[in-house]
C-alpha cells in the first residue's frame, strides 16, 4: 500500500486537527450509511420469513398470499392479521426495526392524522397518516444521493468547459463566456414550471434540469487556473515537444485546478440538497407521495397544529447543511498552505 506523500499527509493532519469539519464528517458518514439500509431498519414487509421449512425473503422478492396459505394471487400484506396468523402456524417473521415504508397508510391510530409521537410512531405522523421517521429517513437518502449525482455529473461538465477556455482562450473563451452569461440568465425555477405542466417530474428529469444550469459554478474557478498556467514554461515546453493537448489539459494542467474543485464541492452539495428540497417545497419537484425532505417542510408549514412535523424537517434540513458546510470548510482550510491548526 502505497503511503501518503508529505504534502496529502500535511493536508490530512491538518482536517483532522480541525475537530469541527472532522467531526461533521463523521456524523455526515454514519447518518448516510444509515440511510442506505433503509430498506432494512424502515419497511412493512419483513426482513425474513419462515414458512413450512422454508425460508423466504419479502424485503427482496414478490411473495402471494397464497404462498403462505391464502387466497389471493396478489402480494402479502404482512400487516394483515390473517396473514401474520398464516405465516406464525407454521413459521415466523422478522420485522424491521420500524414496521413502515415511507408510503405506508397507517390506518389504526390512537388519534386523527396528524398524530403526535408515540411507543408506535416515534417522531408521530403526517397528515395522510404516514410514519415520520421512516420518511426522514427515506428522504435523507434521496436528498443525498441526488445532491452526490448532481454535484458529480455538474463537476464533470463545469471542469471541462473551464479547461477548454482556459487553456485554449481566444475566440474560444470570448465565445464561451458570452454564452454562458446567455444561459445563465435563463430562470431555473420558469423552465420546471413549464415543463411540469407538460411531463411529471422525476428524480432524473429533476437532475437533467438542473444539471443544466449548475455546472456553471465550476467554469470560473477552472478557468482561472488554466488561464494562469497555461503560459507556465513546462506547459510551453510540453507545446514544443509535440504533447498534445488533451494529454497536456488532463496530465499536467488539471491538477492545478483539482484543489479548488475539491474545495468548492461539499458546497456545491448542500446547494443541490437545498434546491431538490426548495422545489419539493413549492411542488414541483418529486412525484406526490415520494419520500422528500422538502415535502415535510411543506407538511410542516400546513399543519402548525402539529408542530413534531415543522421541527424535524426543519432540524434535519440544519443539521445536514451545517455538517456540510463546515466539512466543506475543513476541506477548504486543509488545502490551503497558509492555514495551521494547532
Amino acid at each position: 500500500m502505497n503511503k501518503l506523500s508529505k504534502l496529502n499527509q500535511r493536508r490530512l493532519n491538518n482536517f483532522k486537527r480541525n475537530k469541527r469539519g472532522y467531526y461533521s464528517f463523521w456524523i455526515f458518514a454514519f447518518l448516510f450509511i444509515i440511510s442506505l439500509f433503509a430498506d432494512f431498519i424502515a419497511n412493512e414487509k419483513p426482513l425474513l420469513v419462515r414458512y413450512d421449512s422454508n425460508f423466504y425473503y419479502p424485503v427482496f422478492s414478490f411473495y402471494s398470499e397464497t404462498t403462505f396459505g391464502g387466497d389471493f394471487e396478489t402480494e402479502a400484506d404482512y400487516k394483515d392479521p390473517y396473514v401474520k396468523n398464516l405465516i406464525e402456524e407454521k413459521g415466523w417473521m422478522i420485522m424491521p426495526l420500524i414496521p413502515y415504508s415511507y408510503n405506508t397508510i397507517i390506518r389504526d391510530l390512537s388519534a386523527p392524522a396528524p398524530s403526535p409521537p408515540s411507543n408506535k410512531n416515534w417522531l408521530g405522523t403526517d397528515d395522510q397518516a404516514r410514519d415520520v421517521l421512516s420518511r426522514l429517513i427515506y428522504g435523507f437518502r434521496i436528498s443525498v444521493l441526488f445532491g452526490f449525482t448532481l454535484t458529480f455529473f455538474s463537476m464533470i461538465i463545469g471542469v471541462s468547459a473551464g479547461a477548454i477556455q482556459g487553456y485554449f482562450g481566444g475566440k474560444t473563451d470570448l465565445f464561451f463566456q458570452r454564452f454562458m452569461e446567455v444561459w445563465s440568465a435563463i430562470p431555473t425555477l420558469y423552465v420546471l414550471i413549464i415543463l411540469a405542466s407538460v411531463i411529471q417530474p422525476n428524480f432524473w428529469w429533476l437532475l437533467i434540469i438542473l444539471l443544466l444550469f449548475s455546472w456553471m459554478g465550476y467554469v470560473g474557478v477552472v478557468r482561472a487556473e488554466f488561464l494562469r498556467a497555461r503560459n507556465f514554461d513546462y506547459i510551453r515546453a510540453a507545446r514544443a515537444l509535440g504533447v498534445s493537448n488533451t494529454i497536456i489539459i488532463f496530465r499536467h494542467m488539471l491538477p492545478n485546478a483539482t484543489i479548488a474543485t475539491i474545495t468548492f464541492l461539499p458546497f456545491s452539495l448542500s446547494a443541490s440538497v437545498t434546491a431538490l428540497s426548495g422545489l419539493d417545497f413549492l411542488g414541483f419537484g418529486l412525484p406526490p407521495g415520494s419520500a422528500s425532505l422538502g415535502e415535510m417542510v411543506n407538511q410542516g408549514r400546513n399543519n402548525l397544529q402539529a408542530p413534531w412535523l415543522g421541527i424535524t424537517s426543519f432540524f434535519t434540513l440544519g443539521l445536514m447543511l451545517g455538517l456540510l458546510v463546515f466539512i466543506g470548510e475543513a476541506i477548504r482550510d486543509s488545502l490551503d498552505p497558509r492555514k495551521t491548526f494547532n
